[in-house]
């Protein structure tokens, strides 16, 4: 079976080949940015195939992205990458600023070719605040984080039942985990999924 990476190399290197529609190679889903990760470099090498950081500037269908070590990093979005910002995105919604992760495959000339970028995506734990039925005041390490419901993108998932809409389940003092896109220099945040143990 041909993998995502194999598809994206083959659209890159290939010349005539077909780049496959994101959607057709994989997960679009924020959670994937953080599922089991591939194989990890040696220990203090950076990964080469993983790039982190802010985007500085956009020329053409290339991030310029600086990253928390400082290092620039060039990123080529293509017809086969995938990209999220609160949900599958077309290229036109990166903005300089945004801070993103992105995982694709190193090309000879130190390009990073993106299968996947995620736009200003955050995975934070805490303790609800306050609720309404637009706003989760969250308790972050001590820093309040504001995070806003989102209609028809914002779900709860409470335990094992499958994702809601409704949040109205949520209490004061309960511990969640809130997966969404960060709103650049602020401590908001917009959510895509709130996980709840009970």
């Amino acid at each position: 079976m041909t993998t995502r990476r194999q598809m994206l190399k083959s659209a890159l290197l290939g010349g005539g080949a077909t780049v496959v529609a994101a959607t057709a190679m994989g997960s679009l889903g924020p959670e994937a940015a953080f599922a089991a990760a591939p194989p990890q470099p040696e220990p203090g090498v950076p990964d080469p195939d993983f790039a982190e950081g802010r985007i500085r500037s956009i020329r053409g269908n290339t991030l310029l992205v600086l990253g928390s070590n400082l290092v620039f990093h060039r990123i080529r979005v293509v017809d086969g990458t995938s990209l999220w910002k609160l949900g599958p995105v077309g290229f036109d919604e990166a903005k300089p600023g945004d801070g993103l992760y992105a995982r694709g495959i190193r090309m000879p000339d130190g390009i990073l070719a993106a299968e996947s970028v995620w736009l200003n995506i955050v995975n934070i734990k805490g303790h609800v605040r306050n609720i309404t039925s637009e706003k989760i005041h969250l308790d972050h390490n001590g820093q309040d984080v504001l995070c806003h419901v989102v209609p028809g993108k914002s779900v709860a998932m409470h335990s094992d039942a499958p994702p809601t809409a409704d949040l109205s389940l949520l209490r004061v003092g309960q511990h969640v985990q809130i997966l969404g896109a960060w709103r650049p220099d602020t401590n908001e945040v917009d959510i895509a999924t709130v996980f709840s143990p009970h």
